[in-house]
């Protein structure tokens, strides 16, 4: 029986640092700025270096160096990338077995162009992980688990979203989801079918203002709107402002711890496996807030989205949880 099964993306990261990128300003950027490099011409880097990425196993690492027993599921082209990152999953201790190889897609990519300073330019190829399709689910394996952690999907994978959910609610499978845009954009009914399964949801506060419909500065009517459709846990992560939780009768609310930022791969990850692994362990929400905040920023301290999570019985720093009614009539949800 393992404690947890993550679904996702994997992903291999390639870090490339060079001087030579030069910004630009410019109004044909979304940002207002962008890199300017020579046409046609060798560019000289600083270093390159290679990682995992891929909310699927980024989620998966957390809770493996919490020494909880993972595996994740999902997608790599039979391609060097792939055998990689399976390589690195052994390494990890996460569990391979229910990784499948497709030799119809790459590996999914994600090149990194990073210069002077923290700013940085992503160049994304969604392969193999985003094509994994119904019958690739080794469905009566992933039924000895007590938790799915869902990160965002996207192409063919999003469309199994709801199966998933459903799967584990006939199977006594809790589950933690983390929506992407796309998964975000369903038709409401099929979001509220989804929610009213979920044990715990993650958004950041854009996705909980989409959701909603609501702006983000309105936080007490999102949650109020987010308790309505789901019985869980909700968590809206704030960047360097914190996080808000609800469980249906407080509100918890956390700043951000802010370390020495080298790299901000992978936070969104850190935070929501380090909350989830929290609740596994203690099944208590400020202590899971904690461990949550304490994950992502030691993530961030480091090159890469696994490299600085945290490890099994290191002492981190704990933050200050201010807790508070949700709603004046005392209104109260089921706990998971």
């Amino acid at each position: 029986m393992l404690d947890i099964i993550t679904f996702g993306s994997a992903t291999q990261d390639i870090y490339v640092k060079s001087r030579k990128f030069l910004p630009v300003l410019g109004k044909k950027f979304t940002t207002g700025k962008g890199i300017c490099l020579s046409l046609g011409s060798k560019i000289e880097t600083e270093d390159i270096s290679l990682s995992s990425g891929g909310g699927g196993t980024n989620t998966a690492a957390t809770f493996a160096r919490q020494g909880l027993k993972v595996a994740f599921c999902g997608q790599v082209g039979e391609d060097h990338f792939g055998s990689l990152i399976m390589a690195e999953m052994k390494g990890l201790k996460i569990g391979t077995e229910l990784i499948l190889k497709t030799k119809n897609k790459l590996t999914n990519t994600s090149v990194f162009l990073v210069f002077p300073g923290k700013d940085r330019t992503i160049l994304v190829y969604r392969g193999a992980s985003d094509d994994l399709e119904r019958s690739d689910i080794p469905w009566s394996k992933i039924k000895k688990t007590k938790w799915f952690y869902l990160a965002p999907f996207s192409g063919k994978l999003a469309g199994l979203t709801e199966e998933l959910v459903d799967f584990a609610a006939k199977n006594g499978i809790k589950v933690a989801w983390n929506p992407g845009y796309n998964q975000l954009k369903f038709k409401p009914s099929v979001l509220r079918r989804i929610l009213k399964k979920v044990a715990i949801l993650i958004l950041n506060r854009e996705e909980a203002s989409l959701l909603t419909k609501i702006p983000f500065q309105k936080e007490k009517d999102i949650f109020g709107r987010i308790d309505e459709m789901t019985e869980g846990i909700a968590i809206m992560t704030k960047g360097g402002e914190g996080a808000v939780v609800s469980d249906g009768r407080y509100l918890y609310r956390a700043p951000a711890w802010k370390p020495k930022l080298v790299d901000a791969t992978g936070a969104g990850d850190a935070f929501g496996s380090g909350f989830v692994a929290g609740m596994i362990e203690k099944n208590n929400v400020s202590f899971a807030i904690q461990m949550a905040m304490a994950n992502s920023g030691s993530c961030i301290t480091k090159w890469g989205a696994k490299e600085g999570l945290l490890e099994k019985n290191q002492k981190w720093t704990k933050v200050k949880i201010l807790k508070e009614p949700c709603f004046e009539n005392g209104l109260c949800k089921v706990k998971i």
